[in-house]
């Protein structure tokens, strides 16, 4: 089924146009993508292609013709040759001929008058991009108030929308350190400009109308918008990066895929799946697959882009030497792409390598100091280094430069915790929640926050988010488990710990020590025997040291001697290994081994 979409002509056309449209209507981030995966389709196939669309986009513009085109009578084979003074003599006016004259006089004037319009509206549209590129997006929008293009329509209406946005966000920051600001800043123009586009079909203005819904909360009217905007224009990068925004989980998405007016194998589906996957923390190794097929000779071999997704993907999978080799490729192709350069700053945070993280910083802070990719990757930087003062530095200019810089406010948060100052944390967390609810890392910051305030039940609601959005996070159920027995409802304890057994590596043994002793605390004596018992066979097959099972081994021989028919042989050889070691249970298991001993002997006796 994948096979039956290869990179053909009008693959190669509808992408070189979607980079065209979406430059003509300034939306930057779709213009940028749509023409960076253009420039890794192999040449040959993009330069085979080129001449064949400019011929397309010419028989398009013009009235279909049939193969074998017969005589017209047209205007020319009315009028008399050069040669021929132009009198009343020369051109005989019969009563046909003046009906046809005028029929044509009129066309020609209506024709004039359209391209006369539209060369107007093509002037307009000239300097309210240059306008709009200079920022003044007031001045765009009244240069094309008179316009009627949905082109011109969509230009004019975005530019408002921006300009809205930029006067929120300076009337937001006029109540910094204000207990009245808002959590986020608030557009009071959306309604407006939701009306300004409520009945339209157009496919840029269905792009616009599903934005404005998402930004008043109207979540599933948002997603029916901007999955009729894809169904007209699919290119639109814009829109797809809007509609997975408004997907809530795994779940809802892989409901949504089938709603889609693509086959689930298109490229674009697929890429937009990894996107979403990787954007909620969750993608699997189907989509690292998918990312594989992507970037094979058939489609895009060349895209960083994709092989920046890739490196997401691995990051979130936790496969962070992998992460680390893809961006390494990808800054040998392209040093100068910042993009995703904090997730790369993350992998080398988590793997602690200090004098490779140093190296990125100095390099990319001497490329851009205001892009907040930067400013992440030089507060992982100084985060590693200890320096916590500077780190919060460098986090929240990041979050000046853009306050829904995710990432920014939650690595704000970490540092935050490092110094023990509970409350700072808290508000840096909350803010990334205002950002994206649905956001894992947030929830985790605000509990583990809570926690250092011993505010267990605040601590436990926090929890909770995050497990609901990352369920196979292994360290989330730990900290939710631990939350519970310190408000001692063990029962829950016991629940969460063994929801963390699912996903957690086979030969972990913390996890079964917690869930042995919370047995035993609930007089479930066979059950933590049970999980001690698994602690040692674990360990020894994986030939640890017997300090790391010692008392293990002491609980179920334990167990074994009190329990009526138990196991008195598989106590003596537990019992024998311990005493045979150098651990600290030496003298107890000595004198259970006495004990076991004697009741063997008693035993064979009878």
């Amino acid at each position: 089924m994948a096979s039956t979409i290869t990179m053909d002509t009008d693959f190669v056309s509808e992408l070189r146009n979607a980079a065209r449209e979406c430059t003509d209507r300034r939306i930057i981030m779709a213009e940028k993508w749509s023409s960076e995966l253009l420039l890794s389709i192999p040449a040959s196939k993009r330069a085979s292609k080129q001449n064949l669309s400019h011929l397309s986009e010419f028989s398009t513009s013009t009235p279909a013709r049939s193969a074998s085109p017969r005589k017209t009578t047209s205007f020319a084979d009315h009028l008399p040759t050069v040669s021929q003074p132009l009198t009343h003599d020369s051109v005989p006016m019969t009563p046909l001929h003046r009906q046809y004259s005028s029929d044509l006089l009129s066309r020609s004037n209506n024709l004039h008058a359209l391209e006369s319009g539209l060369e107007c509206e093509d002037d307009a549209l000239f300097a309210a991009h240059a306008c709009f590129d200079a920022r003044e997006f007031l001045r765009a929008a009244h240069i094309l108030q008179d316009c009627k293009s949905e082109k011109a329509q969509f230009l004019r209406i975005y530019s408002q929308f921006i300009a809205a946005e930029k006067n929120a966000q300076i009337d937001w920051h006029k109540l910094d350190s204000n207990r009245h600001q808002p959590s986020i800043p608030i557009n009071t123009s959306l309604n407006d400009l939701l009306l300004s586009v409520k009945d339209s079909n157009d496919p840029w203005l269905l792009f616009l109308k599903a934005l404005f819904l998402s930004r008043l909360s109207r979540r599933e009217e948002a997603i029916e918008s901007v999955m009729l905007s894809i169904a007209g224009f699919p290119w639109n990068w814009s829109a797809w990066t809007l509609f997975g925004s408004c997907i809530g989980d795994g779940e809802e998405l892989q409901s949504l895929l089938h709603l889609l007016p693509l086959p689930i194998y298109h490229p674009l589906v697929q890429m937009f799946q990894i996107k979403t996957m990787s954007e909620l923390h969750n993608p699997s190794e189907h989509e690292l697959g998918l990312c594989d097929r992507l970037l094979s000779a058939d489609f895009f071999p060349g895209s960083l882009w994709l092989m920046s997704l890739r490196a997401c993907v691995l990051y979130h999978l936790h496969e962070f030497p992998q992460a680390e080799m893809q961006f390494e490729r990808i800054l040998a192709m392209d040093p100068y792409r910042i993009d995703d350069i904090d997730v790369f700053s993350n992998i080398l945070y988590v793997t602690g390598n200090k004098i490779k993280l140093s190296r990125l910083a100095h390099e990319f802070l001497a490329l851009d100091k205001d892009r907040p990719e930067v400013c992440c990757l030089v507060g992982n930087h100084y985060s590693l280094l200890s320096h916590h003062e500077k780190a919060i530095k460098y986090f929240r200019r990041a979050t000046q430069l853009d306050r829904t810089y995710l990432s920014a406010w939650t690595l704000m948060g970490h540092e935050y915790v490092e110094m023990k100052n509970s409350h700072a944390a808290i508000e840096a967390y909350r803010r990334a929640v205002d950002v994206n609810r649905k956001d894992y890392r947030a929830w985790y910051g605000l509990g583990q926050a809570y926690e250092l305030l011993s505010m267990h039940h605040y601590a436990l609601h926090y929890y909770q988010h995050a497990t609901a959005l990352k369920p196979y996070d292994v360290r989330l159920w730990q900290a939710l488990a631990m939350c519970y027995e310190e408000i001692g409802r063990l029962r829950e304890a016991v629940e969460c710990y063994k929801r963390a057994l699912i996903t957690a590596d086979p030969h972990e043994i913390t996890i079964k020590m917690k869930l042995a002793k919370l047995h035993l605390s609930l007089g479930e004596h066979a059950e933590s025997a049970a999980y001690h018992r698994r602690i040692v066979e674990v360990c020894q097959a994986d030939a640890r040291p017997i300090q790391d099972y010692a008392k293990s081994s002491l609980e179920v021989a334990e167990y074994e001697i009190q329990v009526a028919n138990g196991d008195l042989l598989l106590a003596k050889d537990y019992l024998e290994q311990v005493a045979a070691s150098n651990a600290e249970e030496v003298g107890r298991a000595a004198e259970l081994l006495k004990t076991v001993k004697a009741r063997i002997e008693s035993g064979e006796k009878e």
